[in-house]
């Protein structure tokens, strides 16, 4: 059986009124939202409700599930230790997406749990629906640092494990919008938080799945979403699904967005397989710009896949213009997948006989030796974006004044200690910022005596 309904809800812990205390009724729109959801899931009496909470164990390059027979919580951490919880666990459903997830090579599992009690982003939704229904069990997963696509992919698992078991299953995607709505907000005021709240909520409220892969990363970090992936793992639950969407609230109030919107399937859909869909598009667009690369591209994407086809550094092709074999200068090779940084690896200056030869080594370095990542596999290959920054002299400068984000990419220097961050990089935009992720990036405290140093790249796509 299918997924019966999916309730995207917010997690604010001062809508439980013991926690509130009063404060709860400037929301009271969200309020009455959340109480219709909790009414339509005692109609519906799923055996099992699916959370997912952007505030559950959640780790850079794993999807936890909750294990176990069940857990407990309370309000304690929010003043209210009187509100508590004790849910039990669809253990069958959890253990078959474990299996999946195995079986598949999945990075998601019940694995790492350091901290069992239930966290506020599951104990909210909890509380409204427990005050109408409470014959059910529990499974509880969290988010990862993992791209959008990943993440609607553990949503698909998720869907196939339920049709699988034939449990009536209900899918809560617990998360809150933008946290920077209002100037008054407890996070302040970012133009990204009211331009995203509007979006996410028209596209769920239209249940344009596909569109949940548009909302760029740095545009998510500036608005300072919260349940962005919680919403996307729902959209895959609901994967090849025709679906009725109804939003019941927005509210900005607090500084924080609360929307609640359901999703009642219709049937099948053979048009609504967002990532099948989204992976052709990928696809086509990386084919079509790899058309219009310029030798240092096609050098640098010729090397990396040489290399994790192959495990060896691959030798100098005889295609390599003059341009490349006759300069020596250094180089970064950056490589993005669906729009997020994958490997970057580069060197200030020359270290190789040529260019050409400093492409393919850093090439190879950005694939496999990038601590940030794990080394690039060769399923991943075709949806790789690969860009060339060939880098000029450094110059010293006396102020951060000679500096432009934009333009010069910047060393910061410490004695030793010494970090760089390249021009023009999203979600760079103003030099403080470029100075302070160099200076962090070469271990430099924020109190050390620095040297400044600037240089200018040219950048291939």
């Amino acid at each position: 059986m299918p997924i019966i309904a999916s309730f995207m809800v917010p997690h604010p812990p001062m809508i439980v009124p013991e926690v509130g205390r009063g404060s709860e009724k400037q929301v009271a729109k969200t309020i009455a939202s959340y109480e219709k959801v909790a009414e339509k899931i005692a109609v519906l009496k799923p055996e099992t409700i699916i959370i997912s909470s952007p505030h559950s164990v959640m780790y850079s390059d794993y999807f936890h599930i909750s294990p176990g027979a069940g857990a407990t919580g309370s309000f304690a951490d929010f003043g209210a230790p009187q509100v508590k919880f004790d849910v039990e666990y669809d253990q069958e459903l959890v253990n078959l997406l474990a299996q999946k997830a195995e079986a598949s090579h999945f990075p998601a599992g019940i694995l790492g749990e350091k901290r069992p009690e239930l966290d506020h982003g599951t104990m909210v939704p909890l509380w409204f629906i427990t005050k109408k229904y409470k014959d059910f069990k529990l499974v509880r997963t969290g988010l990862s640092g993992y791209d959008l696509l990943k993440h609607y992919e553990f949503g698909i698992m998720i869907k196939d494990s339920v049709e699988e078991l034939g449990r009536r299953v209900v899918y809560v995607a617990s998360g809150d919008l933008s946290h920077k709505l209002q100037p008054y907000g407890p996070y302040g005021f970012a133009k990204e938080g009211p331009e995203y709240d509007k979006r996410i909520m028209d596209v769920c409220s239209g249940a344009r799945f596909g569109e949940l892969f548009d909302f760029d990363e740095n545009f998510c970090d500036k608005a300072a979403e919260c349940g962005h992936k919680s919403f996307v793992i729902m959209a895959g639950a609901l994967d090849g699904r025709a679906v009725e969407a109804t939003q019941y609230s927005h509210e900005d109030v607090t500084g924080v967005g609360y929307g609640i919107c359901s999703f009642m399937p219709k049937g099948d859909d053979s048009g609504r397989h967002f990532l099948e869909q989204r992976l052709k598009q990928v696809q086509d667009d990386l084919n079509a710009k790899r058309q219009k690369s310029d030798a240092y591209v096609r050098l640098a994407r010729a090397s990396a896949e040489y290399f994790v086809k192959n495990g060896d550094v691959m030798p100098l092709p005889d295609w390599v213009p003059d341009e490349l074999l006759n300069k020596s200068a250094g180089a970064f090779v950056s490589i993005h997948k669906f729009g997020g940084l994958r490997g970057c690896i580069g060197t200030i200056a020359a270290t190789q006989d040529n260019l050409a030869l400093e492409i393919i080594n850093n090439a190879v370095s950005a694939v496999s030796k990038d601590p940030r990542f794990e080394p690039v596999t060769q399923d991943e290959l075709d949806y790789l974006d690969i860009n060339v920054d060939v880098l000029g002299d450094a110059e010293p400068i006396k102020s951060p004044s000679e500096l432009d984000a934009k333009k010069y990419g910047v060393i910061v220097q410490s004695g030793y200690k010494r970090g760089l961050l390249l021009p023009d990089l999203d979600g760079v935009d103003t030099v403080e910022q470029q100075i302070d992720i160099a200076r962090r990036k070469g271990g430099i405290a924020p109190g050390d005596k620095i040297d400044l140093f600037r240089f200018e790249v040219v950048r291939h796509y």
